[in-house]
């Protein structure tokens, strides 16, 4: 296994210790926020790294094609439903980036059956940044912050919609024919 996908599953590995701390009772201080912020964003920068290593070595796999996306869902939807059970973020802004993950991974799936693997878009990359930026505004839940925040939340959403349509443009063929 290269090292690519060695940080990937190392995301994966780390969303359990975020979410103990983002969910974390009784702290005064906001410590447990901060580790948990910490966590998320070490976990983030090794989205970004991973990618980064992947294309400049050639050690692009189908693998990591499949997993570092479904790796990015599961921290940040994680997030989103922690943020949801504090209170913090609308349920159906959940829903919605929710949805379009689940309707993404069936298109990958269905590729998959097909030999096809997709690959994440530019606006995809674009949708994750943006999500991964909102969530750590909202993690760190800084006051002063609050119009940024929410900024941040609305662009997030609004690209979780704009990319769910590029992606089922670029692939409904899939499940139309079959194959792309």
């Amino acid at each position: 296994m290269n090292l690519p996908n060695k940080l990937t599953i190392l995301r994966v590995i780390m969303i359990p210790f975020f979410v103990f701390f983002l969910l974390r009772n009784g702290d005064a201080n906001g410590v447990h926020r901060w580790i948990a912020a910490a966590i998320f964003i070490v976990a983030g920068f090794t989205d970004l790294l991973d990618g980064m290593i992947a294309r400049k070595y050639n050690l692009v796999t189908n693998f990591g094609k499949f997993m570092d996306p479904l790796a990015d869902k599961l921290l940040v939807c994680s997030a989103l439903v922690c943020l949801t059970a504090l209170g913090q973020l609308p349920a159906w802004m959940v829903i919605v980036i929710i949805s379009r993950e689940f309707i993404i991974s069936g298109f990958r799936l269905v590729a998959s059956d097909n030999g096809v693997v997709i690959a994440a878009s530019k606006w995809g990359k674009l949708k994750t940044v943006f999500q991964m930026t909102m969530a750590v505004l909202l993690i760190v839940n800084i006051s002063l912050l609050y119009p940024v925040t929410v900024v941040v939340t609305w662009i997030a959403v609004i690209l979780t919609i704009v990319s769910l349509i590029d992606y089922i443009g670029k692939n409904y063929k899939v499940l139309t024919e079959g194959s792309m």
